[in-house]
């Protein structure tokens, strides 16, 4: 049963198992946009387990975080970018916020408790007017792009802008991260997403030092943990790991459409860490795949969606093409 206040996410394996048997570790979960080639950790020195973090070591992670993503402004690490989507509603007072939609399920009921007249849009310009607007770049689920050209001239026209970047580690280009320090901008990034270890739960705010400044009290003085400091500066600065990966993805994007053509799969959308098709019957496939211990993300509100994440080691790309081919 579905718990009070749980919206339909990826990432759903009690599910899986519930329906099809196996253990957790017996399952690829592909419902997710997660890396399964994760930044390798490596040792934690004691002391990050032990003591409370440090505004210094603190202060540490951000600076990484300003130098991965390519901007001078604010920022804020906190758990996950969900996090800053709780606090979102508590920047100003409500009124009214628009969502370009479809897009992560998060914004609207988090908006909506909160006091907010929420309503989804479908085009760029019709966020106009709002007191808040949101926008995933590039999105999920679909992939949808957005130009920062367009983004900017937005701005002016909006009371604040929230972009979210969670996706947006392999295309710098579509980054507004540089330009945050612009008033009523405010930028969200994921860490666990692109490095691949969601469970650390790191993320992080940038944008005008108000804005940050208020986030961050509000997060209170330990908003992440010693160890997301740790492994977030060591793999933050690896500009070698950063790059390999975003060129793997590409090539895996490919790999990936080219197994579900074969399926007569049409892809619709999608970003370096997860595809988008259009299937003639969306719960058959993921039946199909389910019975492979392989577990996919389908969509209630859109009937012929079927998302897939990246497989990661070799052998979880052999397990796919086995399964497709039954």
């Amino acid at each position: 049963m579905k718990e009070r206040g749980m919206r339909e996410h990826g990432g759903n394996l009690d599910l899986a198992q519930q329906r099809f048997g196996g253990r957790a570790e017996d399952w690829i979960d592909l419902s997710t946009g997660i890396n399964r080639l994760p930044y390798p950790i490596g040792d934690i020195a004691a002391h990050h387990w032990r003591a409370l973090p440090s505004r210094s070591e603190i202060e540490a992670l951000h600076q990484a975080a300003r130098q991965a993503y390519g901007t001078k402004a604010a920022i804020v690490a906190m758990g996950g970018a969900q996090a800053v989507i709780q606090l979102l509603p508590q920047l100003t007072p409500p009124g009214k916020a628009s969502i370009l939609a479809p897009t992560y399920n998060e914004y609207a009921p988090v908006l909506s408790a909160a006091g907010w007249q929420v309503e989804e849009v479908r085009e760029l310009d019709a966020l106009a007017g709002a007191n808040l607007a949101i926008v995933v770049n590039p999105n999920n689920p679909d992939g949808r792009r957005c130009l920062p050209a367009d983004l900017l001239a937005l701005l002016p026209r909006v009371g604040r802008l929230v972009i979210d970047e969670s996706f947006a580690d392999p295309v710098p280009e579509l980054s507004l991260a540089a330009e945050a320090d612009r008033s009523g901008l405010t930028i969200l990034r994921s860490f666990g997403k692109f490095y691949g270890l969601a469970g650390l739960r790191l993320g992080f705010a940038i944008g005008h030092a108000d804005d940050v400044g208020k986030l961050a009290a509000m997060s209170g003085p330990w908003p992440v943990s010693g160890a997301a400091i740790s492994i977030g500066c060591r793999a933050l600065c690896d500009d070698v790991w950063a790059k390999a990966t975003s060129a793997r993805l590409v090539r895996d994007c490919a790999r990936l459409d080219k197994m579900a053509q074969g399926q007569g799969w049409r892809l619709v959308g999608g970003a370096p860490l997860f595809r988008l098709y259009e299937t003639p019957d969306p719960l058959a496939a993921q039946d199909k795949l389910a019975r492979g211990h392989i577990w996919s993300r389908v969509f209630a509100d859109h009937p012929t969606w079927l998302r897939l994440g990246l497989p990661g080691p070799e052998a979880e790309w052999t397990r796919l093409a086995d399964v497709l081919a039954r």
